[in-house]
């Protein structure tokens, strides 16, 4: 980023965005009442919610149309500064910013048009979409790659949340990442416990749901998917095998097309986590599915063990900004090291997990290995480390967490003997709350490595120990 324009973007209070051409793609839409209707991008609608959230950056709407439906949309979103029929952008401009006392160069304006250009002039940051015309983009500080209706608002709004973050994009790997939510993993934390659910919903949100439930019943701090685009990591010669299914036998392909979740399941898994107060976040598979993905707010990105050389995919995580998740499974030291090389490449700050697996499904004990923690531990010092397993037990996944491990991921299921790929390697509901109870009960006991004598043992001390040091005996009664 530009650092003359990283400054002016740190100091942004409040970002004004016109509507047609902008938050919409400028079509006239009319139902069979001859209603104006609007299509509004779910991209720009999560621009809004993180800049609120994450940049405590307002937002407001400058339009010269009187819209009901941007109206409701602006109800939706929380969007308080909502001026419709506006004849003059520049008086409203500055009405608002004497109103909230703001300065100019505190407000950034995202327009498209050549009524756009007077109040830009005003504005201390400024953009476009990559279809506004010509005048407009020849003048603003950034053009999006994006055309209005289709995102551009929520990339600016990431150039400015990335200018004002402290949060996981720059900075220096201390050994720990605070997530956007404030939970922060690392060294002396409690471990961040994942309850991987992947694709063991089945493809259904029934099942999907009462996992979530089972999961922060258990106490599990995050529930993890598998996203991916059946057609892209399916290869081409296994789309017609043949396979007994729950839905009858039918192509690996249309199998795999079946346990995939879209839009719906995936806003209604965001709201129900939104609701019960659990983490979630995917494994992304291809880019694609990052594409889709970023249609939601989750935490992080994980990178399955059987993606850790696809760089066209890791790269377009690295352009999202959120923290990555490396997990190491089928993997040499020379491949990890090449990843790493090349993310540190991209920024050498950026914010990394680094798992330790074993893709055995399940893994048997001797091939666990998790010394491994310890050595990527001393390899990636300022990284944390955690361990993702795939073996039956709990207890090696409790060893994971005494060795070190900063988080830890086991794969989720209502019942071991459901149909599926991944449900015998997983752990059912009764299970995960003991792992979870162990896990914070050894971290407990970890204490502080300080040695002390507790008062529970000072009545066993003084009845079997032969010489007592001064400090702890019983001092005489003053009459």
């Amino acid at each position: 980023m530009n650092e003359i324009l990283r400054q002016k973007a740190a100091g942004i209070k409040l970002l004004l965005t016109d509507n047609d051409g902008v938050l919409t793609d400028a079509g006239v839409y009319y139902n069979a009442e001859g209603e104006l209707l609007k299509k509004f991008s779910m991209r720009d609608g999560m621009g809004v919610e993180r800049l609120h959230k994450l940049a405590n950056v307002t937002t407001g709407i400058i339009s010269g149309e009187n819209s009901p439906s941007l109206a409701k949309r602006a109800e939706k979103l929380n969007i308080t500064e909502l001026h419709l029929g506006i004849k003059d952008k520049v008086v409203a401009f500055k009405e608002i910013c004497s109103r909230l006392n703001l300065s100019p160069n505190e407000v950034a304006f995202i327009g498209d048009d050549t009524n756009d250009i007077e109040v830009m002039k005003l504005a201390g940051l400024t953009a476009s979409p990559a279809d506004g015309l010509p005048q407009v983009k020849a003048q603003v500080d950034f053009i999006s790659t994006l055309n209005g209706g289709d995102g551009c608002f929520r990339e600016f709004a990431e150039f400015i949340i990335e200018a004002k973050s402290d949060k996981f994009l720059s900075g220096t790997r201390n050994g720990s990442i605070t997530l956007q939510n404030g939970r922060v993993i690392g060294k002396g934390e409690p471990s961040y416990i994942i309850a991987e659910i992947g694709i063991n919903h089945n493809g259904s949100l029934e099942i999907c749901k009462k996992l979530i439930d089972e999961a922060v019943a258990a106490k599990a701090d995050a529930v993890k998917f598998q996203k991916r685009t059946p057609e892209i990591c399916v290869p081409r010669d296994q789309w017609e095998i043949m396979r007994d299914t729950p839905w009858g036998r039918i192509t690996y392909i249309d199998y795999k097309r079946k346990t995939e979740f879209g839009i719906a399941e995936y806003a209604t898994i965001d709201q129900y986590c939104k609701k019960v107060g659990i983490d979630w976040f995917v494994s992304a598979w291809d880019a694609p599915s990052v594409d889709f993905m970023e249609q939601f707010d989750t935490i992080l990105y994980k990178l399955a063990s059987a993606s850790l050389t696809d760089f066209d995919l890791i790269q377009r995580i690295l352009e999202t900004g959120k923290p990555l998740m490396l997990s190491t499974g089928m993997s040499t030291m020379k491949e990890i090291e090449t990843t790493m090389d090349y993310i540190n490449q991209f920024d050498e700050n950026y914010p990394l997990f680094i798992a330790h697996s074993t893709s055995a499904y399940p893994c048997p004990p001797q091939e666990l290995n998790l010394k491994m923690i310890q050595t990527l531990e001393n390899k990636y010092p300022g990284i944390p480390i955690g361990y993702s397993g795939h073996e039956t037990g709990l207890a090696t996944t409790v060893g994971a967490v005494a060795m070190g491990a900063t988080f830890v991921e086991r794969h989720f299921t209502l019942d071991r003997a459901m149909w599926g790929s991944d449900h015998a390697a997983s752990v059912e509901p009764g299970g995960f709350q003991r792992l979870v109870r162990d896990i914070r009960d050894v971290e407990t006991a970890a204490g502080d490595g300080e040695k002390r004598v507790y008062e529970s043992e000072l009545a066993p001390m003084k009845r079997l120990r032969v010489n007592i040091s001064d400090e702890y005996k019983e001092k005489p009664t003053v009459k």
